[in-house]
């Protein structure tokens, strides 16, 4: 089930809203958790409904290795325990997502024929296995409080984080869950919880699906080779709307899991804290996907010495993490590569920061950016001669016009129309290249200038012209409906 759908906003919402809260006012506590257990096992399973065999699984494999960490003692028993979980989890995480990955490596490497299992991915496994080996590992150090079974049912499968995260510790969920004073409704919270959701339903369906028109349409063409419409302009405009899409698809779905939480008094960890406007590709990790890099740190860079045995080995350990972090993406070259390059450029950012402190931040910043810009052209190209190809194209410099193809997936007609109504600017609305500029330097001013949902939310002081700016954008978002669209980081 996907947020903005129909079904989800209609009526999935409203139910689990109106059980949750009232079966809480009668007095129905544990039954209330009964009910939220139940409404996100449907949302997770509505589309697929086989792999609940997985989470259901994967929940009480895991909440049976958190009763083990309670009834053994002995350290090395203890750790033994814990490497065990741990090997269980990404033993399912790597059947499911990496068999075929590793099994074409082989093959190729050593001219074997090992077959291919072409098992679907399930949606979310990356998060929530993440999530579990977090709430394992911290079982095992004696980190975790006491947890029920619902508790902790709840805590993996609350339907807001469930499929793309934020990356949620126990600590920050269950001691809600089990807070009586967060089990009646708040309009406070609600108010809230709506505006930051429907800033990030906008972000979704007004921005990232209309980025993502250009996107398919610009790699149609890349993929065929056609790279007499794939000059250096297309290949930027394509390169910049990727870049775009990924922000506001990712940060979308971010902000509607954090209003969605928000509505039901949960407060779920902010994930993206205006990543395009880093000076640094060190400071771009600590704002973009905030809670991955957060798990990555504690469960990985940390244990590996992180930056406590001398500099080479700090630089080794951010390589690895990096390293982690492109794997964690897709199983492909690809996002190794990816995940390579922004590991490098991070030990390069760390060993040359005195450098960098002595560069204008507006350069610094066209550094990153452009750096960031690249970088997701090898993430998102089927392969890295593929990818190569398009950046060689991109400093061809090869200039030529806008492709049609291109630019009319910019061409909305519910903003063209009151916009050529305007002095000056209606003249050229109807342009088309008109409208793709000005998509993307809204885009880029959003992404840039203003403070991000998150901080609006948090000094949110409804008012009735909030209101109605509100609900206009979820009817103009519920109406568009008509074109919807997975989230990009499903598939992760």
């Amino acid at each position: 089930m996907l947020f903005n759908s129909y079904i989800f906003v209609l009526g999935f919402l409203p139910l689990c809203l109106a059980g949750y809260f009232l079966l809480n006012r009668a007095g129905w506590k544990r039954a209330a958790l009964i009910f939220l257990l139940g409404m996100s096992l449907w949302f997770y399973g509505a589309n697929t409904p086989k792999y609940l065999i997985l989470i259901v699984s994967s929940v009480l494999v895991n909440y049976g290795f958190y009763r083990l960490s309670a009834a053994i003692s002995g350290d090395k028993l203890r750790r033994a325990a814990k490497l065990a979980a741990v090997a269980v989890n990404l033993g399912v995480l790597f059947y499911f997502k990496y068999y075929d990955f590793f099994a074409e490596t082989v093959n190729s490497i050593f001219r074997s024929d090992w077959a291919l299992r072409h098992v679907v991915l399930p949606l979310g496994i990356s998060f929530f296995t993440f999530q579990q080996i977090s709430f394992v590992v911290d079982a095992f150090n004696g980190e975790v409080k006491d947890c029920s079974l619902l508790d902790y049912a709840c805590f993996v499968t609350f339907f807001p984080q469930l499929i793309a995260g934020p990356i949620v510790t126990h600590d920050e969920l269950v001691p809600q869950l089990q807070d009586d004073s967060r089990k009646h409704f708040n309009c406070e919270n609600f108010a809230r919880g709506v505006y930051i959701f429907a800033i990030g339903l906008t972000k979704k369906v007004l921005i990232a699906d209309n980025l993502n028109r250009a996107v398919l349409m610009g790699y149609s063409y890349i993929a065929y080779g056609s790279w007499d419409v794939m000059d250096s302009t297309n290949c930027l405009i394509v390169m910049l709307s990727y870049t775009l899409q990924m922000y506001f698809d990712f940060s979308g779905y971010s902000d509607m899991a954090i209003g969605l939480g928000k509505m039901f008094n949960i407060d779920l960890p902010q994930n993206f804290n205006s990543p395009y406007k880093a000076l640094t590709i060190l400071d771009h990790w600590k704002r973009w996907h905030i809670t991955l890099t957060r798990f990555l740190t504690k469960y990985i860079y940390i244990p590996l010495g992180g930056s406590r045995r001398g500099e080479a080995r700090t630089y080794l350990n951010i390589m690895i993490v990096y390293l982690l972090s492109g794997l964690w993406h897709g199983a492909g070259w690809t996002y190794v590569c990816w995940g390579a390059l922004h590991g490098l450029f991070c030990v390069l950012t760390r060993w040359g920061k005195r450098v960098f402190a002595r560069i204008p931040k507006a350069l610094n910043w066209f550094i990153t950016f452009l750096f960031i810009n690249l970088g997701f052209i090898i993430f998102r190209a089927d392969s890295l001669g593929q990818a190569f190809s398009v950046i060689g194209r991109i400093f061809s410099f090869d200039f030529g016009p806008v492709h049609p193809d291109i630019y009319s997936g910019f061409q909305l007609t519910e903003v063209m129309l009151p916009l050529s109504k305007l002095p000056f600017i209606g003249r050229f609305v109807y342009w088309p290249p008109m409208m793709m500029l000005l998509f993307l330097a809204v885009c880029m001013f959003i992404v840039l200038v203003p403070k991000n949902a998150y901080e609006k939310m948090q000094r949110l002081q409804p008012r009735p012209l909030a209101l109605v700016g509100v609900l206009i954008l979820l009817v103009w978002c519920i109406f568009s409906f008509g074109t919807v669209s997975a989230f990009l980081y499903f598939n992760f």
